[in-house]
C-alpha cells in the first residue's frame, strides 16, 4: 500500500513536501467549516412536515389488537443488536423474550437500506452475526442487503423470536414500576406491557436526515431518502433494472458511504445522474466475490470469533502473525501502522516522544492517503474530474469507503459530478438544486445525506425512560452519559443498553461489538435468575469510578484533538466539537475493542457480578451471600 516511513530522522525519503501538504489539508478544511457555522444544523430530521421521508415503504400497517401481557425481557429494536441479545438469552434459557420493532420486520439497518447496490463494508464472515451457531456460510465476500434481511429472519425463526414480537410499533413510554420491580412500557398501539428486565437496541444510526436548506419544502421533482428507496418511481428491484429512470435526470446528494454503492448502480439506468459533492471519500478496491461453502474453515470451534480478533488486532495495529481476512481493511492498517510501539522502540534505540509519535502516525497516514489519490487519477479520464474527487484529509476523518465501480462510474458520459468546493447546496427552487448561484434541473432528487448522530439517547429512542423515584433519563443524562460498561446506569434498575453508543468502544466491526455485549447482558440476567435476584443496578460508586476512567483516558483527548483537524463531518459533529463526547467515536473506553471484550470477560469470570446493587426476591431465598 505504500511504503514504511520510520527512520532515525522520521521524515527523510519522503517524495512529497509534507508542510504542502498539510496546508492543503488545512486549507480543504477550513473552507467546510466556514461554510458550516450552523454545524448540525445544516440538517433536518424527518419529523413533522418531513414525515413522509421516514415512511415505511416496505409494508403496509397491519391493525391489532391492542397487547396486555408480562414477559421477562423486553427489548427495544430488532436489528442485528436486539436479535443477538434474543438468541443469546434464548441460549441462556429466557424463552418468553418480546422484541418491539419499529419495522415490519427483524433486520434493522438491513430492513430499511434496500437500495441498489446495499452491501456490507466489513466481510461478511465476521460481520454477519451467529454463523457459526447457524452454520451459516456467506454467499459473498461482502454481503449484500437481501442476504443480510434475510440472514436476520433466519436468527428471529431460530431462536423463536418471531412468537412475541411486536412489528410496525412504536415505544411511547417506559416507566421502572419500584413497588412492582418491574419495566412498564406503553406503544403507540395502545399496548400495556410489564417486563423484569428493559433492554434498549435503538440503532444508533436509524433516523433519517435531510439538508436543513432554504427551498426544501417548495422543491416539486420526486424525492426520497436512500434508506426509504422508492422503486415504485425508479422501477426494477434490489438487482437493478429501473428502467423508469432511462428518460430521467436524477440527482444525488451526498458522496459517503451510501451514495458509493449507489452511484454505479443508479448511473446504469439514469439517462443523466448528477452528483452533488461537499466533500469526496476515499475509496480503496473492494474486492468482492462469491464465497464458496468452504472458503472459511468453519469445522473449527470458535472459528467466527478468532476471525473477529484478527481483524479487530490488525484495526488495533498489533500486527498478528498472520491476517485471516485480508481486505482493504487490513491491507491499510498495516501501512498506517507498520510496526508496533515495541518494534519502534528497538529501531530508534528509545521510547519515540509524543510528538514523534504522532508525526510516525502522520507519514504514514499520508503514504495511505497518497496512494488512494493516485489510485483516482489513474482511473478517472477527465483531469478535473479526478481532482474534484480527491480526498484532501486524514484517513480516519471520514468512514473509509472500499468499491471497485464507484470511481469508474463517472467516467460515464451520463454521469456529472457537480463539486460545490466545500461549501456543499445552497438551497431548492421550485425545480432545481442550487449549487454556487447555478440552478441544476432534475426530475427526481436522491437524499444520501445519511442519518441523525451525535443526538440525546431519548431521541435516539423516541420516547422517554424514567427510572426509579421518577427521574427520566434525558435528566439523569442531563450533565453527561453515565453508566457502567457503556450498558448500564445508577437510578435504572434491570435497564441493559445495547449499541455503540458513548462509553463503550469505538469497534470497526460494530456487530462485534453488539456480540459481546448481548452475551454480557445474557450472562447478568442469567446469573440473576439463578441467585433469585429480582433487581440489578450499578451502585453510584461503581458508574462514577467508570466514568472517570473514559474521562481521563489519554486516548480520548488524542482522538478529539486529531478530529479537531479533521474536514466537518458527522465523526467532528460537522467540524464542531468541542469535547471528546461530541466525536462519534468519542466518551469510549481507550484501550481498544480488545481490551474493552477482555475486561469485560474478566469481570464475567469473577462471578460477583461487581459494581451492581441487588435486590433479592421477597421469598428470601437468594442464593446471593
Amino acid at each position: 500500500m505504500g511504503m514504511t516511513l520510520l527512520n532515525q530522522d522520521l521524515t527523510t525519503g519522503i517524495d512529497y513536501d509534507l508542510e504542502a501538504l498539510r496546508n492543503k489539508y488545512d486549507q480543504e478544511r477550513d473552507r467546510r467549516v466556514s461554510r458550516r457555522s450552523t454545524g448540525k444544523g445544516q440538517y433536518v430530521g424527518t419529523g413533522g412536515k418531513f414525515e413522509a421521508y421516514s415512511k415505511d415503504p416496505w409494508a403496509e400497517r397491519a391493525d391489532r389488537p391492542p397487547v396486555q401481557e408480562h414477559t421477562s425481557v423486553i427489548v427495544a429494536g430488532g436489528g442485528f443488536g436486539g436479535l443477538l441479545v434474543g438468541a443469546r438469552l434464548n441460549e441462556a434459557g429466557f424463552d418468553d423474550v418480546r422484541v418491539i420493532e419499529i419495522g415490519g420486520d427483524f433486520g434493522g439497518t438491513w430492513y430499511w437500506n434496500r437500495y441498489p447496490g446495499a452491501m456490507c463494508d466489513i466481510e461478511a464472515h465476521i460481520y454477519l452475526p451467529l454463523l457459526e451457531e447457524l452454520d451459516y456460510a456467506p454467499k459473498h465476500r461482502y454481503s449484500y442487503e437481501p442476504e443480510m434481511f434475510e440472514h436476520s429472519q433466519r436468527i428471529g425463526k431460530a431462536y423463536g423470536l418471531y412468537d412475541k414480537a411486536l412489528f410496525q410499533t412504536a415505544i411511547t413510554n417506559a416507566e421502572w414500576r419500584e413497588d412492582e420491580q418491574r419495566w412498564r412500557i406503553e406503544t403507540d398501539r395502545d399496548d400495556v406491557l410489564t417486563a423484569d428486565y428493559f433492554i434498549l437496541a435503538c440503532g444508533r444510526q436509524s433516523l433519517p436526515k435531510l439538508p436543513n436548506l432554504p427551498g426544501i419544502d417548495i422543491f416539486t421533482p420526486h424525492t426520497f431518502h436512500s434508506s426509504r428507496w422508492d422503486y415504485d418511481y425508479t422501477g426494477g428491484d434490489f438487482s437493478g433494472n429501473m428502467t423508469n429512470l432511462t428518460d430521467k435526470r436524477v440527482g444525488i446528494i451526498g458522496t459517503g458511504a451510501t451514495a458509493v454503492q449507489i452511484v454505479p448502480e443508479v448511473a446504469q439506468w439514469a439517462k443523466e445522474l448528477v452528483v452533488f459533492q461537499r466533500t469526496p471519500s476515499s475509496v480503496g478496491v473492494r474486492g468482492n466475490r462469491e464465497t464458496p461453502r468452504d472458503y472459511v474453515d468453519m469445522s473449527k470451534p470458535g472459528w467466527q470469533r478468532e476471525r473477529r480478533n484478527n481483524f479487530q488486532a490488525h484495526i488495533l495495529g498489533l500486527r498478528p502473525d498472520t491476517d485471516l481476512v485480508g481486505d482493504g481493511w487490513t491491507e491499510v492498517l498495516d501501512t498506517l501502522i507498520p510496526e508496533t510501539p515495541e518494534d519502534i522502540e528497538r529501531r530508534l534505540g528509545r521510547i519515540p516522544s509524543r510528538d514523534e509519535r504522532l508525526l510516525l502516525a502522520e507519514l504514514n497516514d499520508n503514504a495511505v492517503m497518497n496512494t488512494l489519490r493516485a489510485r483516482i487519477e489513474e482511473m478517472i479520464d477527465d483531469p478535473d474530474t479526478a481532482e474534484a474527487l480527491k480526498p484532501w484529509y486524514r484517513w480516519w476523518c471520514k468512514r473509509p469507503c472500499f468499491h471497485d465501480d464507484y470511481l469508474a462510474a463517472f467516467n460515464r458520459d451520463n454521469v456529472t459530478l457537480v463539486d460545490t468546493q466545500g461549501q456543499g447546496v445552497e438551497g431548492f427552487t421550485e425545480n432545481a438544486v442550487v449549487v454556487g448561484g447555478e440552478e441544476h434541473q432534475v426530475d427526481c432528487l436522491i437524499f444520501a445525506t445519511g442519518f441523525e448522530s451525535g443526538i440525546e439517547y431519548t431521541h435516539l429512542t423516541g420516547f422517554e425512560i424514567t427510572g426509579r423515584a421518577g427521574t427520566p433519563l434525558s435528566q439523569h443524562w442531563s450533565e453527561g452519559v453515565r453508566t457502567l460498561h457503556g450498558m448500564s446506569t445508577d437510578g435504572f434498575p434491570n435497564m441493559f443498553i445495547v449499541g455503540g453508543n458513548v462509553q463503550t468502544v469505538n469497534a470497526v466491526n460494530a456487530v462485534q461489538l453488539l456480540d459481546e455485549q448481548a452475551q454480557h447482558i445474557a450472562y447478568i440476567l442469567d446469573t440473576a435468575q439463578k441467585r433469585n435476584l429480582v433487581a440489578v443496578e450499578p451502585t453510584t460508586t461503581s458508574v462514577d469510578e467508570y466514568v472517570n476512567l473514559i474521562h481521563s483516558s489519554e486516548k480520548n483527548k488524542e482522538n478529539l484533538e486529531f478530529y479537531i483537524k479533521c474536514t466537518p463531518g458527522y465523526y467532528n459533529a460537522e467540524g464542531t466539537a468541542k469535547r471528546s463526547e461530541d466525536t462519534f467515536f468519542g466518551g469510549r473506553y481507550g484501550d481498544g475493542a480488545l481490551a474493552f471484550y477482555d475486561m469485560l470477560d474478566h469481570w464475567r469470570k469473577a462471578q460477583t457480578l461487581d459494581g451492581f446493587a441487588l435486590t433479592p426476591s421477597p421469598d428470601g431465598n437468594s442464593a446471593e451471600q
